[in-house]
């Protein structure tokens, strides 16, 4: 062998074992920076990263808040025109906004737990793109079904006429004049067609409210200082508060619009027989939330902001480590056993159970309450309900986010606030009950009046009509008024004559006096909508200044590991003991004092008049109840709050340098690859 001859060292086993942990080392830092990157496919870069802030994420899921929220609101403003289309009872209405809970229930308390480690961004971003589908298949309604028989008949393409002889040739079939004998009923096949895909619709709503809600705000918290978590949920908070006053705005905007916009209609928005253009906000909002999917997916798993706080604590020795646990159904009982051992949690969770329940009705029934007690159009009701009321609703929420944000108070005086709201709420329920219309209550009193009259006109399946006589009387319709002529008078009015069931004048024992002219007559309740408007405003205010103190009660109660089940958890409890019954057990009380039904063959289709002084006084009764339990129950959780921390106590001066150092430190650490010497 040659002298110079070089023999090759054998391979340190120490070097392997550090070339190995360097590896494993690299590895581990290329996925935690995969895990804060910012951006996917070409949607990438360096620009791309200086958005993945705090600030960023809670504009974006604000926002996307907001087009979530506009839908709810946009559905609730356009639920009486869905029910006069489609011939849908409150209650059923009720069952089909059931669907949404249905579906939050079965994602909710899966999402809170299983998704906790997932990539939850993308999962929001998929619940944005289910929001899409289901307004696309809630506004795929008209393009099957059309406007319908009734609207067309209301227009001049399709039922106006152009003499006096088509006139009355066509009074002979619509059965609008006393009948001589008993009218067949028409039959319409297909009507449980509508109510099952709006069910179905509502169904995948909920799955992406949950993932929206459950998934989101706990992200939110996690990636968020405890010190700015009150601020940024309020901005949150106020963005999507925002969004059902957009909606609302929406469905009045949509629903000035005849339900065909391209035929012209021979009545006008304030007749309780127009439809509007109820499907064409849905493709806005299917739009906006296919847009807000992308922008979501964008986001990282973990904010750098974020893993730089952890690692700074972690360099500190203050980071609270939270045990990794393998998910198992054992495991989730657990949970849920801690959970029911809270006394705050469950407090505050039952209290709002209680609240929800009760308020809830004003949510999706505010707009028609004010159609049937005042006597305003749809659009005018959605308006108000959204740009008036809601606006007041926004400006609580964050009012009370800068508030909280400033003072920072503890926990038992944020408690104590909320038992504050509740009774002020439950005191403007009282106050609904005395604010009545007795025009609107005189115009429903008149059915009963005319029955026995009627009953030889077999007025049984005429369609809701209204007309009105001399001494501002309204009747049904014509049939049920006993009329026998019709005709135009001098200005081209629709005019009814010869009807038997009204009464006759003083002065004059004709028939011929007789008459009465075609819709309602006018009602003024101007003064009565404007009170409740106002104690309603003064309601939103109040009551939504109590958000987010509440939900800073919920994120703090509960241990760090079982945040955001405790959210899944009481989003569960929510939709299935207060949003599934609530619309129903409500849509049902409105059904009950129902006076005139749109009646055919099949079912008893939608109301078109209600017995407004009796749902008055029982609607806003059975309200004041829930809310006297709510108030009750959030006593429980001021009392049991005394020792929960809601904040983080400030850090001492002297150490800020050092922090900043352990920082600057660990930075370095995690931007470069670990670098090994050869022994």
């Amino acid at each position: 062998m040659s002298a110079d001859k070089k023999i090759a060292p054998e391979q340190s086993p120490f070097l392997e074992d550090k070339q190995q942990l360097n590896l494993e080392y690299q590895q581990k830092c290329t996925k935690e920076n995969k895990d804060v990157s910012c951006g996917f496919w070409i949607f990438k870069g360096a620009f791309m990263q200086t958005l993945a802030t705090e600030k960023m994420f809670v504009i974006i899921h604000g926002l996307g808040g907001l087009v979530v929220s506009m839908g709810l609101a946009y559905f609730n403003g356009t639920i009486s025109t869905l029910e006069k289309r489609y011939k849908i009872s409150s209650e059923l209405s009720g069952i089909i906004i059931g669907g949404n809970d249905i579906g939050s229930v079965l994602t909710s308390a899966i999402a809170g737990y299983c998704l906790s480690k997932a990539h939850r961004p993308r999962w929001m971003a998929f619940g944005y793109f289910t929001y899409a589908i289901f307004c696309l298949l809630t506004c795929s309604l008209h393009f099957i079904y059309g406007a319908g028989a009734d609207a067309l008949q209301l227009t001049q393409e399709f039922g106006g006429f152009k003499n006096e002889s088509d006139f009355l040739k066509s009074s002979q079939g619509d059965q609008k004049l006393c009948l001589s004998h008993a009218a067949n009923c028409k039959k319409e096949e297909g009507l449980w067609v509508p109510p099952l895909i709006l069910y179905v619709a509502q169904l995948i709503a909920g799955i992406g409210l949950s993932m929206f809600w459950v998934v989101g705000v706990a992200y939110m918290d996690d990636n968020t200082s405890k010190s700015k978590s009150p601020i940024l949920l309020s901005v949150s908070g106020f963005l999507r508060t925002l969004g059902p006053a957009l909606g609302y705005c929406l469905a009045s905007v949509c629903l000035r619009y005849f339900i065909e916009p391209y035929l012209h209609p021979i009545i006008t928005p304030k007749d309780s027989r127009w439809l509007g253009a109820w499907w064409l906000g849905w493709l806005i909002l299917a739009v906006l939330a296919l847009l807000f999917a992308l922008l979501m997916y964008m986001f990282p798993k973990e904010l750098p902001s974020t893993r730089e706080r952890r690692l700074k604590e972690i360099a500190s020795g203050k980071h609270e480590h939270i045990e990794q646990k393998e998910l198992s159904f054992g495991d989730m009982c657990a949970s849920i056993k801690r959970l029911m051992s809270n006394k705050i949690y469950m407090y505050n969770t039952s209290a709002s159970l209680f609240y929800f329940f009760g308020y809830l009705a004003y949510w999706i029934y505010t707009a028609k309450y004010i159609e049937i007690q005042y006597r305003q159009s749809a659009a005018v009701a959605s308006m108000a309900t959204g740009s008036i009321a809601l606006a007041f609703s926004a400006l609580g929420v964050i009012l009370s986010g800068i508030i909280v944000s400033k003072l920072k108070p503890k926990a038992r005086s944020l408690a104590a606030w909320n038992g504050m709201v509740d009774f002020v709420t439950l005191a403007g329920v009282v106050i609904y009950i005395f604010i009545g219309c007795s025009d609107s209550d005189k115009l429903t009193s008149l059915s009963s009046s005319t029955s026995s009259c009627s009953a030889s006109c077999h007025c049984e399946y005429v369609h809701y009509a209204p007309i009105c006589a001399p001494g501002n009387v309204t009747y049904i319709s014509a049939c049920h008024a006993g009329c026998t002529g019709k005709s135009k008078d001098p200005t081209g009015l629709n005019m009814y004559t010869g009807c038997d069931c009204m009464p006759l004048p003083n002065f004059t024992n004709s028939s011929n006096q007789q008459y009465a002219y075609d819709g309602a007559c006018p009602v003024d309740c101007q003064n009565q909508f404007y009170m409740f408007l106002a104690v309603m405003c003064m309601l939103k205010l109040i009551g939504s200044s109590g958000r987010t103190s509440n939900m800073l009660i919920s994120l703090r109660c509960v241990s760090p590991a079982d945040k955001t089940f405790s959210l899944g958890l009481n989003a569960v409890l929510n939709c299935l003991l207060a949003f599934l019954p609530s619309p129903i057990v409500f849509g049902k009380l409105m059904d009950k004092y129902c006076i005139v039904w749109g009646k055919t063959c099949s079912t008893k289709g939608n109301c078109w008049l209600y017995d407004t002084a009796a749902l008055r006084y029982t609607f806003n009764f059975a309200v004041a109840c829930f809310l006297f339990v709510a108030c009750c129950l959030n006593m429980g959780v001021w009392y049991n709050a005394k020792n929960l921390k809601i904040f983080d106590e400030k850090p001492p001066k002297n150490n800020e340098n050092e922090d900043d150092l352990n920082l600057a430190a660990i930075g370095d650490i995690v931007k470069t690859p670990l670098q090994l010497e050869d022994p």
